[in-house]
């Protein structure tokens, strides 16, 4: 399954790209922030109001779509999207960051991205198995894990990863990977990259088994997206760049017999990744990955990485960042992040951002949201996600359009000297 990648524009000197791509569900203009609605929602905000603040694109969540309420479920209701009523185009991660978080990093406090100068993560104990009880065990054929929900047993393979996946329907998936930490030593990263590559191969076959299906049955084909990993080292990411890109299985027409040898449509950059060098192995990867495919950095979303990874040739950037913070009252602002909650902004009667175009800038002031929040109100945190996630829609929209016209580094340069200014 091939889906159309067409490159628009390319910035001299750099990585970046601006570029369409088109699923079945509706054309995405590159480079695009997708929107998190991990267990088919976006915390606190409609379909409606998701597309009306810009969102081109929803992913969701395979692991917790899988307990909950169950990926054959979401195929009886005709897919994910019109289980969530969302008209888009949507994605589906592999569940191979949840592996990551149930198992070496549960109980840890590593998350998606650590600055590996913290003293608390260099300390060898922090990540002894006896730290904390993990609910996920890796093994060379999958992972079995507890259901963080009622502790039921469960066991993924990369076969069950994109079984799963294409009963949840969406237009674009990801192969089964297994995220590591970037203050594992460099035996374990060289294990679990070659599990990742291993994995990657059967999570290959068998989606190009389960779309010969699709094909047969008349049905829109799915996209699957590769995923590229190898922690802080440049050799190990080199190495995973190139096997995932290269990587190819006999595919059968099931209507004409005749036989293709087909690679991922697109690819990830996964892992937890270090604050420090996160644009060095950004840029390791894109420098070999095949430039006519997209790319998407997984997981990550603060505003100066974003600038980062287009100028290393991301397409596409996920993370549940913009709605996390705006439920807990933090706001981004083209000046900086932003506490509602602090004393100053009780008796403020103007928006969050007078330029902003959002819903809630339009017809809201700080005020009267953090009355919302200092009373507990469902209103602030919608309020506060909608200005957050528009923030970060339309900051990647306005990457493009400075792609577009060319004037990108002036942009980043004024952009970023305001917005670290607090």
């Amino acid at each position: 399954m091939k889906f159309n990648f067409k490159i628009e524009k390319k910035l001299e000197g750099t990585l970046a790209r601006a570029g369409i791509l088109n699923p079945p569900h509706g054309a995405i203009e590159t480079p695009a922030f997708v929107a998190v609605g991990t267990k088919a929602t976006v915390k606190a905000l409609t379909p409606e109001q998701i597309k009306d603040l810009g969102a081109q694109v929803v992913l969701a969540n395979t692991y917790h779509l899988y307990l909950q309420p169950g990926d054959e479920i979401v195929k009886k209701a005709g897919g994910l999207g019109k289980f969530m009523n969302w008209q888009g185009p949507t994605m589906t991660d592999s569940g191979g960051f949840q592996v990551f978080s149930l198992g070496a990093a549960y109980g840890k406090g590593i998350s998606k991205i650590v600055k590996i100068t913290d003293p608390s993560l260099m300390i060898p104990e922090r990540f002894d198995d006896s730290d904390a009880p993990r609910l996920a065990t890796i093994g060379n054929d999958g992972v079995s894990f507890k259901s963080h929900l009622d502790g039921s047993l469960h066991y993924i393979t990369p076969e069950k990863s994109i079984e799963i996946q294409h009963n949840l329907g969406a237009d674009i998936i990801f192969a089964f990977d297994e995220c590591t930490s970037p203050t594992e030593d460099l035996r374990y990263q060289e294990e679990a990259l070659n599990r990742t590559h291993r994995w990657a191969e059967r999570s290959l076959k068998r989606h190009l088994e389960l779309n010969a299906l699709r094909q047969a049955q008349g049905k829109q084909g799915i996209a699957l997206f590769g995923i590229v990993q190898g922690g802080r080292d440049e050799q190990l990411r080199k190495i995973s760049a190139k096997a995932i890109a290269e990587m190819r299985m006999e595919r059968v027409d099931p209507v004409t017999g005749e036989a293709s040898f087909t690679g991922f449509d697109g690819f990830g950059i996964g892992g937890s990744f270090a604050k420090e060098d996160m644009s060095t192995a950004v840029k390791w990867v894109n420098e070999i990955l095949p430039e006519e495919k997209p790319r998407h950095l997984l997981g990550i979303g603060e505003p100066e990485d974003l600038f980062m990874g287009i100028e290393n040739g991301v397409d596409f950037f996920d993370c549940v960042l913009p709605t996390r913070l705006g439920r807990t009252g933090t706001i981004f602002t083209s000046a900086g992040k932003i506490n509602i909650e602090n004393a100053k902004y009780r008796e403020d009667f103007t928006p969050i951002e007078e330029d902003c175009g959002c819903y809630s800038c339009n017809g809201y002031t700080k005020a009267y949201i953090a009355h919302l929040f200092h009373g507990k109100e469902m209103l602030a945190g919608t309020l506060a996600s909608i200005h957050n996630l528009y923030f970060i829609v339309n900051l990647v929209k306005n990457i493009r359009n400075s792609i577009l016209d060319g004037t990108f580094h002036k942009y980043k340069e004024d952009f970023l000297k305001k917005y670290n200014t607090k």
